[in-house]
């Protein structure tokens, strides 16, 4: 069963671990993507939160595959900003290895922020995004 972006927003933060333990990283994406934050996973506001941090703040990540960095599309505008580094690394979620998205060296304002996705199906990846060691939300990258 291939699991949809709608099928993410409907679950847990329990089912979403699951999901990422049981899925693989993945090829490393290359292009424009568009994103959908995850807050408060299950709640019945979560839906409503997300849509309010898409139409005004986070709208998906540009992939630069073979450069190794990608920008943060962010406003309405869809402006690509904040940039961080791509490379495989160890996941903080469950074993083995993930793509991390890590902004330490690249990014003033995002500094202590580090991404991490894997492939949950075709063309659809799940992140966890962090502050420090403190898991912050969960995000959806679609291309």
């Amino acid at each position: 069963m291939t699991v949809t972006t709608a099928d993410m927003m409907r679950m847990s933060q329990a089912e979403l671990d699951e999901l990422y333990r049981n899925s693989l990283p993945g090829t490393i994406p290359d292009g424009d993507s568009q994103g959908t934050a995850i807050i408060a996973p299950g709640a019945s506001f979560s839906n409503g939160l997300s849509s309010l941090i898409k139409s005004i703040a986070w709208r998906g990540k540009v992939f630069h595959r073979e450069q190794q960095y990608l920008l943060n599309k962010i406003t309405p505008f869809q402006i690509h900003l904040i940039k961080a580094q791509i490379y495989m690394g160890d996941s903080w979620v469950s074993d083995g290895q993930s793509i991390i998205l890590d902004y330490s060296k690249t990014s003033f304002v995002a500094q202590q922020i580090r991404d991490e996705i894997r492939e949950v199906a075709p063309c659809l990846y799940l992140g966890n995004a962090y502050w420090g060691k403190t898991r912050l939300l969960n995000f959806i990258l679609e291309f």
